[in-house]
């Protein structure tokens, strides 16, 4: 039940350190192509589209590599769109609550965190394959490279995030423009006859025969449909990009869904495309000895155990250069894997801290250091296809919160959810989550049981720090919701004997100036049924803000108490009919007291006649009404009006204060107050 108190807004996921520069200074507005479409572009293409791509096809074939694509395309769309259902709901600004805004801000935070370890690791990787092809080597020309070169990546783009990443929105344009070169420099590549030493590698050009032979799968042992789907999926994140910079666009409210709709079309297009090709040009495995070539025995070129150590370094199924070693000329695609990798990582690991920093009130370079070990820790697995399933598991936890979110603000008609976008649907988002759910847990139940763990024990310590922060969110829209619903569907339920409950209106004035009452009453109800306690304003008239600050006060009062009731206050010249106005308006439906509980006269002898008539009038008009009566009478009274201003005062102090108060505190002799009595030994009756 808990995740449906989420409803999501975007900015709490990056907000962004905008809010350094003065209100005064006019902000540069993007729009939909800069803002978003270039944004999205970048974040999306990266290091997956040059490095694993080719092996995607190769695990999975041209058909269910394009089955991949189009599930993860099914699952950025869903989101998308419940996104900027929630984007144009209005400014955007935190609203999911505070206990959910905070624990699915920081799963986001630690996805992003881990995303600066895959792509630093695929610039690594790349990185390793030149030295090694210029007799470079650092160790082994294995996974020790990779770490030793993605621990000291991670470590410069720390210094560079720390200095300023200004130039880094300025340069989105040319980023994108290498990738463009880089994509159209393979596709060039793959329409130019192969040299010998390609056709070695297994790059034999357009075949007939190798599409056919490559359209199915030839899952490895460790792998199937849904592994292979866990590696390709951080290709497909990225949608967030505009949404991120919301407050910067010049009309979000069509930028975002229309930008990043348009991005996700071009990307699957692009993937798509880059699968059929690749698929349709080069071999499954190739053992890269160029004599086979030569001599033109191009049969031998598969079988592995020509290849060194048995084995073949080459084709889809085991060469990540694919796309390197079929391009034109391979220093483009070197530069598109460089600028998709270093600019991703950086914008991540920028990323992240923002959202930690946002979490916790900190100062941002704590945020950075927590980023910078996430994201170092996860450099030393050095292996993308290990370091891809986590990724996935973070973003598809992130992703069915946003479409869950939708769905529940839709469901419960918060009157606050009203988007500008209009083309989205309650039950599109809960598709959405329904698909995000079941892929995580398909991929790897375990990771995804401890991920929504992390969720529910964070949720639960912000729960327990109740922030004081209102923000709006559908949480509260549906405890508005279900509360009418449950009294209207009360009306319905006949009354019976076994389900007789004491519905107590307490007449307590305001409630500190009589705790033995107020516990007492709470002794008979005990949370299982309506108390209220009732205030009759005789002497003036209260206005408004008088009114507001009184019955908080009173709210306050009950909840430090722990006492679970109502206060309620009314204004009469007099006090009898006052209540009888108490007893007719409080409540509603089968809410409504069915006793009256008072305290005894205790100076009726004394007092004006009147007084006593009144008195009595109230216990007249309650049988009149059909309400039982009683009446508690005390040795010494109950009337503590008289330390009502300490009592009241104390009710509203914070936590540290209280702690104080009941160490050190010492009311007064004059009011017979003794030192370090609490308000409930005050009370006891």
């Amino acid at each position: 039940m808990f995740i449906f108190g989420v409803s999501l807004r975007i900015s709490y996921f990056s907000r962004r350190l905008s809010k350094a520069s003065t209100e005064k200074q006019a902000a540069v507005k993007f729009g939909w192509i800069q803002g978003v479409l270039v944004r999205c572009l970048l974040n999306i293409w990266g290091v997956m589209l040059f490095l694993r791509l080719s092996w995607v096809v190769g695990q999975a074939g041209i058909g269910l590599a394009c089955l991949i694509i189009l599930l993860a395309t099914a699952v950025t769309v869903l989101t998308t769109l419940s996104m900027s259902a929630i984007c144009t709901n209005g400014e955007v600004k935190g609203s999911l609550g505070p206990e959910f805004g905070g624990s699915i801000g920081f799963i986001f935070s630690v996805a992003n965190a881990v995303a600066v370890a895959m792509y630093v690791v695929g610039f690594a990787e790349t990185l390793r394959v030149l030295l090694t092809n210029n007799d470079l080597p650092l160790l082994d020309n294995g996974i020790n490279d990779i770490r030793i070169i993605s621990c000291v990546t991670v470590i410069v783009i720390l210094g560079i995030a720390i200095v300023g990443t200004e130039w880094e929105t300025k340069a989105q344009i040319i980023l994108l423009l290498i990738l463009l070169a880089a994509m159209a420099d393979f596709l060039a590549g793959a329409v130019i006859s192969p040299n010998e030493e390609q056709i070695a590698k297994g790059y034999v050009g357009w075949n007939k025969t190798v599409f056919i032979e490559n359209f199915g799968p030839h899952f490895s042992e460790d792998q199937d449909f849904f592994s292979v789907f866990a590696v390709f999926f951080p290709a497909a994140t990225g949608i967030l990009a505009g949404a991120n910079i919301s407050g910067d666009l010049k009309d979000p409210q069509t930028a975002i869904p229309k930008g990043t709709l348009l991005a996700i079309f071009i990307t699957t297009l692009s993937y798509i495309l880059f699968v059929v090709v690749s698929g349709s040009i080069v071999l499954l495995d190739s053992n890269g000895i160029v004599d086979f070539v030569s001599n033109g025995t191009l049969e031998y070129l598969t079988n592995c155990t020509f290849g060194e150590k048995n084995k073949c370094e080459y084709g889809l199924l085991n060469d990540y250069q694919v796309m390197e070693m079929v391009s034109a000329f391979s220093p483009v695609i070197y530069a598109g894997i460089f600028a998709a990798t270093l600019s991703s990582a950086l914008a991540s690991l920028v990323s992240a801290p923002k959202i930690f920093q946002a979490l916790c009130k900190d100062k941002l370079f704590p945020g950075y250091l927590l980023a910078f070990v996430i994201a170092l820790g996860c450099c030393a697995i050095g292996d993308l296809n290990h370091i891809a399933p986590l990724i996935s598991n973070f973003f598809l936890a992130a992703y069915c919160l946003i479409n869950l979110s939708c769905f529940h603000s839709t469901f419960v008609k918060a009157p606050g959810f009203r988007p500008a976008f209009r083309y989205y649907s309650m039950w599109l988002g809960f598709l959405g989550a329904i698909l995000c759910l079941l892929v995580m847990f398909i991929i790897n139940w375990v990771t995804s049981l401890i991920t929504f763990a992390v969720v529910f024990l964070l949720y639960l310590c912000i729960y327990q720090r109740k922030p004081d922060v209102n923000w709006g969110s559908s949480t509260q829209a549906q405890t508005y919701s279900l509360a009418l619903n449950a009294v209207m569907k009360l009306n319905e339920v006949a009354d019976h004997v076994k389900n007789y409950r004491p519905q107590v209106l307490i007449l307590t004035g305001h409630p500190s100036h009589r705790p033995p009452l107020v516990d007492f009453g709470y002794t008979i109800t005990k949370k299982l049924s309506l108390l209220i306690c009732g205030n009759v304003i005789t002497k003036e008239h209260l206005n408004h803000k008088t009114r507001t600050g009184m019955l908080e006060l009173g709210h306050k009062y009950l909840r430090y108490r722990g006492i679970k009731a109502f206060y309620s206050a009314v204004e009469d010249t007099s006090f009898s009919r006052g209540v009888a106005s108490l007893i007719q308006v409080a409540g509603m439906g089968k809410l409504r007291p069915n006793m009256i509980l008072m305290g005894y006269k205790n100076n009726w002898e004394t007092c004006a006649h009147e007084e006593v008539q009144e008195y009595f009038n109230v216990i007249h008009n309650a049988l009149d009404m059909h309400m039982s009566i009683g009446i508690l009478r005390l040795p010494e009274g109950m009337d503590y009006s008289k330390y009502a201003a300490q009592l009241e005062d104390y009710a509203v102090l914070s936590k540290k204060e209280k702690k104080k108060r009941m160490k050190a505190a010492e009311f007064n002799d004059e009011n017979g107050m003794l030192r370090n009595k609490s308000c409930s030994e005050l009370s006891e009756s």
